[in-house]
Order: C-alpha cells, then structure tokens, then sequence
C-alpha cells in the first residue's frame, strides 16, 4: 500500500528551475531516507538525489551538485527538489523512492529545452 505521488513537471527553458513535489503513504514517512531517480529515454535509471529522515543529511549525484536541492517536510509526508540552472541533458522522468524500499511514484516529466 506504499504510494508515492510526484507532480511539479514541465516544460523549462535552459537555466530556468522547477520545483519538483512527492507526497508519500503506506509507511512511515518520518523514518525513511527518500530519494529521487531520474530516467531518460534509453537510459539507466539513475539516482539523483537523497535525504535523511530528519532533513539534516543530503546527497547529489554529481551531475546535478550545485544546482539542485532535495528537501522534506514531514508532516506533510512530502519531500521535495529544488532544481535551478536547468540543463537539457537534465530531461528525464523523475521519480520518487523510499531509499531502502522498492516503491516507485508514477514519475513526472521533466523537460529543458530551447
């Protein structure tokens, strides 16, 4: 019953941001590391970003360093990611996952382009 709803996408211009939002049930959210995943057509599905349960400890796939930020609220059972500097190779559906889960959202589409 673990569902994970993400939602924020679109269409951006190079060097424009989006604020990408995933709201998370079925278990206990404020435990849980959260990640986010990105996956383009023809690719591997690759990790972009994590954080802890509390908030206090990220991580960044080195692509992204920089430009994005994940964050979370928890008692909003959501988590979140910041992405500015928007480049074209950074078009992907992104998803969000309970790290230390095999749970998926549906994955929103995100698009940089000229």
């Amino acid at each position: 019953q673990v569902q994970l709803v993400e939602s924020g996408g679109g269409l951006v211009q190079p060097g424009g941001s989006l604020r990408l939002s995933c709201v998370a049930s079925g278990f206990t959210f404020s435990n849980s590391y959260m990640s986010w995943h990105r996956q383009a057509p023809g690719k591997e599905r690759e990790l972009v970003a994590t954080i802890s349960s509390t908030g206090e400890y990220t991580n960044y796939a080195d692509s992204v360093k920089g430009r994005f930020t994940v964050s979370r609220d928890n008692t909003k059972n959501t988590v979140y990611l910041q992405m500015n500097s928007l480049k074209p190779e950074d078009t992907a559906i992104y998803y969000c996952k309970a790290t230390f889960r095999n749970a998926w959202g549906q994955g929103t589409q995100v698009t940089v382009s000229s």
